[in-house]
Order: C-alpha cells, then sequence, then structure tokens
C-alpha cells in the first residue's frame, strides 16, 4: 500500500479493511495519531477522543462478517455544532463550552448504524456564522495548505481535518455555503445536499430554513457514500423529504452546463476565472455543452440572504439567554443577567448578526427588509426553476478568490460575507450544491486549490456526482 492509512479515501480504505491490509484499530490510531501530531499547529479539533474499544471492536467484526457498509470501521470528524450522545456540543462557543449532549443527531445515529467512528469534534465559526474559522471562541483553525492562511468557513475544522489528513472524511454543516467553501480552500469535495435531502434533528440551528448537514471528503466518490448513509425522511424533522416529493430526474451522460457569466465579470481574482474557464473548455472537450444563461437576480441574492439569515439567527438563539440555556452570568438586576450572559456568552460576530436580525424583524422593518427579503428569495428560486428547463446544470467558482491571510477581511464584514457570493443561492432556493477541486493558483509563492462549484434541481444529487466525477478525471488527466 502506497499510501499512509490515514491517507486513504473512504472507499480505499473500506476495500483495505476487507482485503486485510490493515485493521479497524491500525486505521483508526493512524487518523488518531495524525490529529495529536498535527492538531497543535492547526486547530482542527478542539477535542479528539480517545478510542471506543466497543466501537472498534463492532466495527471489525462486521467485517470479518462480511458486511457490506461502507464506512463500517471509518474514522470521521464531526462539526462542533452536531450533537454526538454523551460529547460535548459547543459550536465553538463560550455560550455552550460546558453543554454536554444528551442525544445523537439524526446523521450520528445513521453514521453509527454503519458504524462509522468518531476521531472527535472539529472547530467552527462560532454557531457557525464566518467564512474562515476567526470566529471560533477558542482560536482560529489554520488552512491544511498554507497555515499562514484561513481554511473558509463555517465547517474549517471539518475541512483541514479531511485534507491535512486527521479523518478519512468529515461532516459539516451549510448555511450558506459553510461547507463548500472550506472545502475549496482546502482542495477537496464539499456538498450541500438538497434541503430536507438530510434531517437537522441534533443540529444546533442557525438558520433553520437554509441549514443542511454535509460530507467534506477527499472525492467525489466519498461524497456520494457518506450522502447514501446520512440521507432519508425522519419523524423527528418535519422537513425532511417524503418519497415522492420531486420527480425523477432522467440520467444524462453529457450535460448541458448553464455559465452566469454576467455575474462573473467583477469580483472574481483573474486567475480564478481563467482556471474556471480552462476547466469548462476541458468539459466541452468531453462532450458536455457550455451555454451562457442569464440569471437577472442573482445579484441581489446575498442582500437577501444577509437579512433572512441573519432574522433566523436572532430567532434561534434567543432561547440562549443565561436563564434558559448556555452561559449564565448573574448581576443584580433579571435584566442584568440576561445583558451579561449573552455579552459574554457570544462573540463579536454573533452578536452582530443577532442585532442584524433583531432590527429586520421589528416593528416598522419587517416589511421593509425581512418580507421583501424572502419575496426576492421566491423570485430566485423561480429563476432558477426556468433556467434548468434549458440547462441541466449551473456552475460558478466555489469562491472568488483563494485562501486569503488572517486578519485580512475580519475588520470588513462586508468584505467577508462576499465570500459566499457564488454560494449562498443553492441554501436560498434549498438546490443541492457541490464543490470540487479544479486547480490552483499562486499567492506569494503559494500554491493554493480552487474550487469549480455545481447546482442543479432539487434531488439531483446523483448529476453533481457525475459531473464531479469528470472534473475530477480530467484533473487527474485521464
Amino acid at each position: 500500500m502506497t499510501k499512509a492509512l490515514n491517507e486513504l479515501t473512504i472507499a480505499e480504505a473500506a476495500r483495505a479493511l476487507r482485503a486485510r491490509e490493515c485493521t479497524v484499530r491500525e486505521l483508526w490510531d493512524a487518523c488518531h495519531a495524525a490529529a495529536v501530531a498535527k492538531n497543535p499547529e492547526l486547530n482542527a479539533y478542539l477535542e479528539i477522543f480517545d478510542a471506543d474499544e466497543t466501537a472498534i471492536a463492532a466495527a471489525q467484526a462486521r467485517i470479518d462478517s462480511g458486511d457490506e457498509s461502507l464506512l463500517c470501521g471509518i474514522p470521521l470528524a464531526i462539526k462542533d455544532n452536531i450533537l454526538i450522545d454523551g460529547k460535548i456540543a459547543s459550536a465553538a462557543s463560550k455560550m455552550l463550552e460546558h453543554y454536554t449532549a444528551t442525544y445523537d443527531a439524526t446523521v450520528i445515529k445513521k453514521l453509527k448504524d454503519a458504524g462509522a467512528l468518531f476521531v472527535g469534534r472539529a472547530n467552527m465559526d462560532e454557531f457557525a456564522m464566518g467564512s474562515s474559522t476567526e470566529h471560533s471562541a477558542f482560536g482560529s483553525t489554520k488552512n491544511a495548505v498554507d497555515p499562514t492562511r484561513v481554511p473558509g468557513g463555517s465547517s474549517g475544522g471539518s475541512a483541514v481535518a479531511v485534507a491535512a489528513h486527521l479523518a478519512i472524511a468529515a461532516l459539516g454543516t451549510d448555511t450558506g455555503g459553510s461547507v463548500r467553501q472550506p472545502a475549496a480552500l482546502n482542495g477537496i469535495v464539499g456538498l450541500k445536499p438538497t434541503y430536507g435531502a438530510v434531517s437537522r434533528s441534533g443540529l444546533i440551528a442557525m438558520g433553520s430554513s437554509l441549514d443542511q448537514a454535509g460530507p467534506l471528503t477527499k472525492t467525489v466518490e466519498d461524497a456520494q457514500i457518506v450522502f447514501d448513509a446520512i440521507r432519508g425522511l425522519d419523524p423527528l424533522d418535519s422537513t425532511t423529504i417524503p418519497a415522492g416529493l420531486y420527480p425523477e430526474h432522467a440520467r444524462k451522460e453529457k450535460l448541458t452546463i448553464g455559465v452566469p457569466r454576467h455575474i462573473l465579470s467583477e469580483g472574481v481574482d483573474a486567475d480564478v476565472l481563467e482556471t474556471f474557464e480552462a476547466t469548462l473548455q476541458r468539459l466541452a472537450k468531453e462532450g458536455h455543452t457550455i451555454v451562457d444563461v442569464e440569471m437577472p437576480t442573482s445579484p441581489y441574492a446575498l442582500a437577501a440572504y444577509y437579512v433572512v439569515m441573519p432574522a433566523e439567527v436572532s430567532a434561534n438563539l434567543a432561547r440562549l439567554d443565561g436563564i434558559r440555556y448556555g452561559h449564565a452570568a448573574r448581576g443584580e438586576t433579571l435584566l442584568d443577567d440576561y445583558v451579561q450572559s449573552r455579552t459574554e456568552g457570544f462573540g463579536p460576530e454573533t452578536l452582530r448578526r443577532i442585532l442584524l436580525g433583531t432590527f429586520v424583524l421589528s416593528s416598522g422593518y419587517i416589511d421593509a427588509y425581512y418580507r421583501k427579503a424572502q419575496a426576492a428569495r421566491d423570485v430566485l428560486r423561480k429563476e432558477y426553476d426556468e433556467a434548468f428547463k434549458n440547462v441541466d446544470v449551473i456552475a460558478f467558482p466555489t469562491t472568488p478568490s483563494p485562501a486569503f491571510k488572517f486578519g485580512e477581511k475580519s475588520n470588513d464584514p462586508v468584505a467577508m460575507y462576499l465570500e459566499d457570493v457564488f454560494t449562498i443561492t443553492a441554501n436560498l432556493t434549498g438546490m443541492p450544491a457541490l464543490s470540487v477541486p479544479m486547480g490552483t493558483v499562486v499567492r506569494e509563492k503559494s500554491t493554493l486549490p480552487v474550487g469549480i462549484h455545481f447546482t442543479t434541481p432539487h434531488a439531483n444529487e446523483a448529476m453533481l456526482f457525475r459531473l464531479g466525477t469528470d472534473v475530477e478525471k480530467l484533473s487527474r488527466g485521464e
């Protein structure tokens, strides 16, 4: 075996386990040892778990008996806002620093049923609010390719754990690009499933109409393996998709890819755009058709998102007041209790979004801001539906630039929010989206990865996986 065990993909590790080339224990030890060795530098994990001897033995027994679950015995990193029974789930916030989960999130239960193992809880932006993992209350995560740069966010810890081989794969959450953007900045694959394809039960909510759990993996094949394991109807989440809600999509070998070039004319780094166009040209040579599409509402999507999302943040975090839940500080009056608890418990970015959300929901402003943003969201959804009558997929660069330096955008919230300009539409519309590495660009002698981003109609993840696999083959020169 040419690769170290912790460098394997899910598919490779599953084959190695069944070929008796390694044991579950050896695979676990390789990932755990790498995590312990590299985490002091990268801060990908907030906590590295001790070996669960019972789970390791059970996974090995299942494999020995011929169990076909490809996730059986596979060590994963889990974002710190996904509940694991008996483990702390802090959402990288002082507010929940000592909160221990009393049950498993549905996605965790499904992964446990598949036989997966958990290396630790991955760092993130506090309550998933950020695009750089600079907003964690417990220190920033470092980019796996260049530690002087941000890993993206909010699932930065999960992305780095995979890219630096501290786990075989990881689970993150995506509210406006929080799986896909850090995947692109670390050179791995990130999937945001169709809204409702994956249960949100047991996820610490940020934006309830936007959140989805999704995989961060080394290959598109691995992303599909994790997605197939965690998807499905859940009685604990009424927003999960019942059978037959969306029509079956026709399988196509060659696709029509729509590109809204009118949106790309400003704000995208020249070399990122050049790499994107080169990737499209290679896809065209493989028989796919590239056409321009007009998405007139898309330039307003970012503004709509940054009204809808803070409004939902304000509502979801209201319960964390030091009385019902969360960090509790005591003052001279009840009002002091509330103010001190939330001021001490929440970081600056979380406070900013709570205040903004409270404002857009307040009397006299809800019509001017929140309801107009929701109306724009409806128009955007219809616009995508109309575009999909003529194209199969819509493509963007995942991010307008590669990973940036620490502190470069942290004092400019608008510049930071622009990191999500190409990813937020999939969350507003509920459609699935995938980021796949498409090449590299150079910044200050650092060779940095960038990703290509595909969106398809609801419940058509299969098309994303097919096209993503084509991009991987082209990147390998096949």
